[in-house]
């Protein structure tokens, strides 16, 4: 568990002294090695700041890769794990572009920074005051008061009248584009408030929300376990546009979501899945986006043609994207390349091309799955380093690595699966495709 940050930290942190005393930090190394003569140095030079100021810079190192833009940021380490990459966040900000949008989660603002690019008005609100006051530090701005906090009486009609007076005010007040590399101007469009997003305090808002996915300490996946809870929060907004960020894994079916699911990786990995309502969705119900940080993106849904031929392997395997797999949109990918399946029930794709920017193997031959063939077969070929892809069979790859032995200098892939009932090995070689996705 990290530091337990409170606002006189986030205080201190935000003033000259502390951005100073965070320079000076920064110099040291903070590793494992230097861990115990760094925290000597820093508690010397800065007594009882030492925690906050080292954890502070830690985070912000952590942050390079997800939040690029966010060097001078404050975090948590809760908030920093669950905070949005900047990229998927910018492309669920596009998708929201000229809208006013309310997020009722709005943790340390990772959303609002790109909402704030593309949308005339931004509301954030959070439970959490650090990191509300957290928030209020990355953006620039200054939160308002209470509207329905923990322990605090709903909003009345008075505070609510405000937030849309508040939100009125900065669309009418300039309506013309703001310099967005410029934090003051780019927070004229933004309003912070303490409130529970259970209790509604905007209206003509889209809203985001994006519950906590922690419960008694561990990683949960079932809805009404989040923080606030899934049935609750879509109950609390009935007939609002509405998006709501969770983890893939969610058991989606659960809810009877009318909307739409949209699945989004980021360079190959799964980062998230985004609840759409109906009024977002275009009568979408499924969604893949796969982006990676070159600019680069790609998106298919169920309303693009899945027809595909059944036929024997061609000359190469592609391994879909896990944005493309979770959102059950294989055969929309494949009807889009001109490939087709390995077998009906297996995501393997294959074809006679691989399609740009994409990683393919090529096969360079099949056998059946035993051990002994393959042992032999891979001595027989000089095979060093190898990969081992496995879909639809009961194989630990690194177990299987092991019993081969392999002494060789060439390396290969084996993509092991099941087609029909019967357990298929392919020895490949792979490629990177050259192009865009």
């Amino acid at each position: 568990m990290g530091y337990r940050f409170g606002r006189d930290d986030v205080a201190y942190l935000g003033s000259a002294a502390g951005r100073a005393a965070l320079t000076e930090v920064d110099r040291l190394e903070l590793t494992p090695a230097t861990h115990l003569r760094d925290i000597e140095q820093v508690r010397r030079s800065f007594g009882d700041q030492a925690a906050a100021l080292i954890e502070t810079v830690r985070l912000r190192r952590r942050a390079v890769v997800k939040l690029p833009a966010a060097a001078d940021w404050l975090f948590t380490d809760d908030a920093l794990q669950q905070a949005t990459p900047a990229l998927v966040a910018r492309h669920r900000a596009a998708r929201l572009a000229g809208r006013p949008v309310h997020d009722v989660t709005c943790s340390i603002g990772a959303e609002l920074a790109e909402l704030s690019t593309v949308c005339p008005v931004v509301i954030g609100s959070d439970l959490d005051e650090v990191r509300l006051a957290m928030a209020a530090h990355n953006l620039g701005v200054a939160p308002l008061a209470d509207f329905g906090g923990a322990g605090v009486a709903p909003p009345t009609s008075d505070a609510r009248h405000r937030i849309e007076r508040e939100s009125r005010g900065l669309v009418a007040g300039d309506r013309s584009e703001p310099d967005i590399t410029d934090t003051a101007a780019r927070s004229r469009n933004i309003l912070l408030a303490t409130a529970d997003a259970l209790t509604p305090i905007s209206k003509d808002t889209v809203i985001i929300a994006d519950p906590a996915r922690r419960a008694d300490g561990r990683r949960t996946y079932d809805p009404a376990k989040l923080q606030p809870p899934l049935p609750d929060l879509l109950t609390a907004y009935a007939g609002r546009d509405i998006a709501v960020k969770s983890a893939p894994g969610l058991d989606f079916d659960r809810l009877g979501w009318d909307g739409e699911v949209e699945i989004v990786s980021l360079d190959g990995a799964v980062r998230e899945a985004c609840l759409w309502s109906p009024g977002l969705s275009d009568g979408i119900t499924r969604r893949a986006t796969v982006l990676d940080s070159r600019g680069a993106a790609i998106t298919l849904t169920d309303a693009d043609p899945d027809g595909i031929p059944e036929r024997a392997p061609g000359d190469w395997i592609i391994d879909p994207d896990g944005a493309i797999v979770r959102a059950g949109l294989v055969r929309h990918y494949a009807a889009k390349h001109g490939l087709w399946q390995l077998d009906p029930h297996i995501a393997y794709l294959t074809g006679d091309t691989v399609p740009p920017g994409v990683r393919g193997f090529r096969i360079e031959a099949r056998f059946d799955l035993r051990e002994k063939t393959l042992r032999q077969e891979l001595a027989r070929r000089d095979c060093g380093a190898l990969e081992i892809l496995v879909r639809g069979i009961d194989i630990d790859p690194d177990a299987l690595r092991k019993k081969l032995k392999l002494r060789g200098t060439r390396p290969y892939t084996l993509v092991i699966t099941r087609v029909g009932r019967a357990g298929t090995v392919f020895l490949c070689t792979a490629h990177a495709s050259k192009g865009h996705r």
